[in-house]
Order: structure tokens, then sequence, then C-alpha cells
């Protein structure tokens, strides 16, 4: 049974941070998926593999794998780079803007 532990990476649609500052402890399949013959679903018996948890700090999330005998792999978070841009969307509206602003 291995674990991985890793912060998940914000949403590529939104520019929020919204659910990325949770480390999470996720379990790897144990074994393939499989179609169901009648629905043509995808299923598997491996109910590991739904379980997520989550954890305030990446050392309580390996605490919580040694305490229960979990074999893990650490992904190191991925910081995000914050853009410095020079002018944005707000100097658009700026009160001392040089030139009039057209569409």
């Amino acid at each position: 049974m291995l674990a991985r532990i890793y912060k998940p990476a914000r949403n590529a649609m939104q520019s929020g941070k919204a659910r990325t500052r949770n480390w999470i402890l996720e379990f790897d399949p144990a074994a393939a998926r499989g179609i169901d013959p009648l629905m043509g679903w995808t299923s598997s018996s491996d109910t590991l593999s739904q379980v997520r948890l989550r954890f305030e700090t990446r050392e309580a999330a390996e605490k919580y794998a040694r305490e229960h005998g979990i074999d893990y792999i650490v992904q190191p978070a991925h910081e995000r780079r914050h853009v410095v841009r020079r002018t944005g969307y707000g100097d658009n509206f700026a009160h001392d803007r040089r030139m009039a602003w057209t569409h």
C-alpha cells in the first residue's frame, strides 16, 4: 500500500488559490480499473483509491503515514511565482494617465 503526499496546484481556470493550502495524502491504485460488461462503466474493487486525506502541514501527513504503517512518497510543493507587471488593468483607470483611454 503506497501513498502519495503532495500539495495540489491551483486551478488553471482561475487565479485564486482556493484548496491549495492543505497537503493531501492519496493512495495509489492497487488494482487496474476494469469495464463493467453490463453497463460499460469504469469500475474498480480498490476502495482505497477513493480516499483523500487533507492535512495542514506536510509533517502532519508524514506523521499520520508513519503511525499507520503506510509507505509514502512526498512530492515537493511548487510555489507559484508572483507576476509583477509595471502596468496592469488598474492603470487603465488611473487619474494620472498620460493619454486618453480609448477603445
